[in-house]
């Protein structure tokens, strides 16, 4: 099979949907690999890395576009790589289409094969391709979530730790999967309190044991959001469902309630985002500030730490590129039903339900 990878061109998108050693994986598997010069510069990984491994390159994006059979990238296509597609592409990349109409009826009228990175989900529900950005994602929200408590951000002015003799922070984790767990690590390690919601009992009966008297578990619901959110000074915002539009659980109505300067990462914001309040916003301007409490919502917040970011997703997404490589799309789908989970649109159908349900359209079967 062909096998493309082109530069992202999402605003300050530095990862990249191979590495080096991906390509040496797929020639090794007997496969052609076409890289966009100067596609890996941004991850750290040079042209002369890619073409010692065994890829072919090309200087321009739409020569790798038209040469492939799958392309294999890390963000959705943006607009202006919609008129790449062509009947029977296999674009394997993250999609989130829930929240994008615009790009899900694109592949669809490209009749494009479509498979998101988010809903390939193995027999334990576990989603192996999203789980390394979540574990990023989750401890980079705290991160950032500190930096916009600062002052001279808009925040409160407050150390999530604290120094003996003065309060620490309290922080709220709306979710308790693999996002919230991560930002709860971070949280304790830096020494903040630390609430976590959850629906699952199952879900906060583990992380009760995880990190004990640390936190604070509550079940999530309307009530118990409310009231954990007036006193908060930083809340995460990390509810999935997989490839389904999020729940809004953190309502606007809230807003006037909470401390001024107080900060919400919403790191939900690829599937729509859970705040009411919440819009994509960049890295160039990553936020903004609603009835005195600063949002952060940047849609692609591991590509703040690209090297890390790439590696982490390369090492899960290999396994599934090859066997579609190798297989086929439908063999591979057919023999592995993670595959099979995985893909959103399928030569003009649409074919996730949860996708389906977020537009109100009826999900057809391959």
């Amino acid at each position: 099979m062909k096998i493309g990878c082109v530069k992202e061109i999402k605003n300050n998108e530095f990862r990249v949907g191979l590495t080096p050693d991906n390509v040496k994986a797929y020639v090794a598997a007997g496969h052609h690999v076409y890289m966009q010069a100067g596609a890996g510069i941004g991850s750290g990984f040079q042209d002369t890395e890619y073409v010692e491994a065994g890829a072919s390159l090309l200087d321009n994006a739409a020569d790798v576009w038209k040469l492939v059979d799958m392309m294999i990238k890390v963000k959705e296509p943006l607009p202006e790589e919609y008129a790449f597609f062509h009947d029977g592409l296999i674009l394997y990349t993250y999609l989130h289409l829930a929240a994008d109409r615009e790009q899900m009826d694109a592949l669809l009228a490209g009749k494009v094969k479509a498979v998101a990175y988010e809903t390939i989900q193995e027999k334990d529900r576990s989603l192996p391709c999203l789980a390394p950005m979540s574990q990023i994602a989750g401890r980079l929200s705290i991160q950032e979530g500190a930096k916009y408590l600062e002052k001279r951000f808009g925040g409160e002015g407050i150390l999530l730790a604290g120094v003996p003799g003065t309060p620490k922070a309290n922080v709220v984790i709306l979710g308790g999967g693999t996002v919230g767990m991560n930002a709860c690590k971070i949280a304790v390690g830096m020494g903040a309190n630390v609430t976590i919601l959850d629906i699952s009992l199952k879900r906060l009966e583990e992380l009760d044991n995880m990190f004990g008297a640390h936190i604070q578990t509550l079940v999530s619901n309307d009530s118990n959001v409310e009231r954990v959110l007036k006193n908060a000074d930083l809340v995460i915002g990390s509810v999935l469902i997989p490839g389904g539009a999020t729940p809004k659980l953190f309502k606007r109505k809230y807003l006037p309630e909470m401390k001024p300067g107080a900060v919400f990462v919403d790191v939900a914001i690829d599937q729509g985002g859970c705040g009411e309040s919440s819009h994509v916003t960049t890295h160039d301007d990553p936020v903004y500030t609603e009835e005195g409490v600063v949002h952060y919502c940047v849609g692609n917040m591991p590509g703040a730490v690209p090297r890390t970011s790439t590696i982490a997703l390369t090492n899960a997404t290999l396994k599934y590129g090859l066997e579609i490589a190798a297989k086929g799309l439908e063999q591979a789908a057919a023999e592995n039903p993670a595959i099979r989970a995985g893909i959103n649109t399928y030569l003009g159908r649409l074919v996730n339900a949860n996708v389906a349900r977020a537009h109100g359209l009826p999900c057809e079967e391959i």
